[in-house]
């Protein structure tokens, strides 16, 4: 059988993007519930209903609207070294995270995510980027280092999208699992039937312009400024 060189490059890159997005890469992600644990709290999730609405009119339109356009213009700002535009991403990253927790816990995730890249690839993209950030101040972003390593790992456009979907929802859900009483099985049903919306929601990413980057949900905004000054909880966000 002869060896065909594009199937060797796509196993390259898609198992590099299984480690990134693996519960045992060390990002941090593990502590956070990205506000879910405030919404239970306040009983706006209670079962698998409501955590499958919240999916669909919550976390699915902010990673059409705001996550995922950072991540594809991130993405194209890198091949073209445009580092100008990579502050200005990863400053809006940061502002439009409304509460003090989701922005700290974006950057914390995006620093660790960042700072093992460099230190797995120390020829990198990864290390002027980081040194950037340290000299200019940039804030560090989520949404903006999954970009940074799709580039490293030579990862299509697609493929580094469709990643930080999946890991979003199942982070998400990981989390649900441990603040609500929900089974294994309803878990992957609300999670199956989320990551199904995949392609709609790359292609609706793909259209977003710069200045029209964001997504609104007071309800998610009041949960994680109260879980921020919670009594007793789980997760640091």
């Amino acid at each position: 059988m002869n060896s065909d060189p594009a199937i060797s490059t796509e196993a390259a890159w898609s198992s590099m993007l299984l480690q990134v997005g693996d519960s045992f890469y060390p990002t941090g992600s593990y502590a956070h519930s990205f506000g879910l644990e405030g919404l239970v709290d306040a009983g706006v999730v209670h079962d698998r209903d409501s955590l499958s609405t919240h999916f669909f009119e919550s976390v699915l339109p902010a990673l059409a609207q705001m996550e995922l356009p950072l991540a594809a213009q991130s993405y194209e700002a890198l091949a073209i070294s445009d580092w100008a535009g990579l502050a200005e991403l990863s400053q809006l990253a940061s502002a439009l995270k409304a509460t003090r927790e989701a922005r700290e816990a974006s950057a914390k995730i995006g620093q660790q995510r960042i700072e093992m890249l460099v230190r797995l690839h120390p020829e990198s993209v990864a290390v002027e980027f980081a040194q950037r950030v340290g000299a200019e101040g940039w804030p560090y972003a989520a949404t903006v280092a999954a970009a940074v390593e799709g580039r490293v790992h030579r990862a299509p456009l697609g493929a580094v999208m469709g990643g930080i979907v999946y890991s979003t929802l199942s982070a998400q859900i990981a989390a649900a699992m441990k603040v609500l009483r929900l089974g294994q099985n309803a878990a992957q049903s609300v999670l199956t039937a989320a990551l199904a919306e995949t392609p709609r929601i790359v292609a609706t990413a793909m259209t977003v312009e710069r200045d029209a980057i964001g997504w609104f949900n007071p309800w998610l905004d009041i949960a994680s400024a109260r879980h921020e000054t919670a009594a007793a909880r789980m997760f640091i966000s």
